[in-house]
């Protein structure tokens, strides 16, 4: 296959990119990525240079990889500001690396896209090949392969990557609930209690719920929601460097893709979520209120997720990164993934060695939390 690398991912026309396998996740859909770099939300300049991978056969484009040369780790989620450090004390550079994951959003999912009539294995075999080579032509210091989902985490195991874990917290809908009480019957009597005092407290502050996706979502809402989000993160000491045309964008473009849960009083909207779905899988990305009002965050960004994947049949919900005032609301720990090529042998074997002695700590983590589940059995 010829392999390709693409500064602009519109140079691939939307059908080809979406009719690959894998872009059922609202992530990796060509309006999500290529919405990133119209709106300028991405770019040489913030950090986060598009540098997708296409891999083309006698059929057409059969392997597609979002792709960003990085000149920092912001922006990631899996945390190697120590790798870059000590590539700085021994008078090497760290950055620009070359990393496969989609900006500003640890969320699973897979980073090698491919027709259907390819076989999964050779299509990630394909592309770490391809991405490799990219790097080595660069003189890139690394590649990341960061969030894959875990069949494709498994595959790239074995190319010869380094892998390392990490956790989230996850809710599940194993059981199918038939509705929110269903749920809250399978929790602890103290974590039932705790979930209605939370949800009353909302309830009696006069605060209403309302669930909007696609272009259902007003252009006043979106500017109420960004108004939101910045607000957030200035709070947070952050950038906030997704703009409002990128997300109205989303909305315009993803459909059913794209739920925002607004809370109002009298009819005005003090605070959102901003969620994206896929077929089985509700993913919280974003939250912002201009008040505090006890119980309002943990209604808007959880318990209506949690009634909106019981509703439509969702399995998962992943409500983004961290966190883990989550347990106690019904989220468990869940091992994430990613897998990672370093050039330089010595560097390799170091990060290897910090690899094998971190693994054993973040199982350990997990094991602690699992022992705070609030369900009455095991999940």
């Amino acid at each position: 296959m010829d392999a390709t690398v693409l500064t602009d991912l519109t140079t691939i026309p939307a059908a080809q990119w979406n009719s690959l396998e894998g872009t059922t996740n609202p992530f990796l859909r060509h309006e999500f990525l290529a919405g990133l770099e119209g709106t300028g939300c991405v770019s040489p300049d913030i950090g986060w240079q598009p540098c997708h991978l296409a891999l083309h056969d006698a059929a057409g484009l059969a392997v597609a990889v979002p792709g960003y040369l990085k000149g920092h780790s912001w922006g990631e989620f899996v945390f190697d500001w120590a790798w870059a450090d000590a590539y700085e004390r021994n008078g090497l550079p760290y950055y620009p690396k070359l990393v496969h994951a989609v900006p500003f959003t640890p969320a699973t999912g897979p980073r090698v896209l491919h027709r259907s009539d390819m076989p999964t294995g050779d299509a990630v075999a394909a592309a770490v090949n391809a991405s490799t080579a990219a790097a080595q032509r660069q003189a890139l210091s690394s590649a990341h392969w960061l969030f894959p989902e875990p069949g494709q985490a498994e595959r790239l195991a074995t190319q010869d990557l380094l892998s390392r874990r990490g956790c989230q917290f996850h809710w599940h809908n194993a059981p199918g609930y038939r509705d929110f009480q269903d749920f809250l019957d399978t929790l602890t009597s103290k974590r039932r209690k705790s979930i209605r005092r939370e949800r009353r407290q909302t309830a009696e502050a006069g605060v209403d719920m309302e669930v909007r996706s696609g272009r259902g979502i007003t252009q006043a809402d979106w500017e109420a929601f960004h108004g939101f989000y910045r607000q957030t993160f200035h709070e947070h000491g952050n950038i906030p460097l997704l703009t409002l045309p990128f997300f109205r964008h989303c909305g315009e473009t993803l459909g059913d893709g794209v739920v925002m849960v607004q809370a109002r009083r009298e009819g005005i909207m003090i605070g959102a979520a901003l969620l994206f779905r896929s077929d089985d899988t509700l993913y919280g990305r974003y939250w912002g209120g201009a008040e505090d009002i006890p119980g309002m965050h943990f209604e808007t960004c959880y318990y209506q997720g949690i009634e909106y994947c019981i509703a439509h049949g969702l399995q998962t919900f992943e409500p983004g990164a961290q966190g883990e005032h989550k347990i106690s609301r019904g989220f468990l720990p869940v091992a994430t993934h990613s897998r990672h090529w370093i050039a330089e042998p010595v560097f390799r074997d170091a990060i290897a060695d910090f690899l094998r002695r971190e693994t054993p700590l973040v199982e350990a983590y997990m094991a602690e939390m699992r022992q705070h589940s609030p369900y009455r059995m095991a999940q």
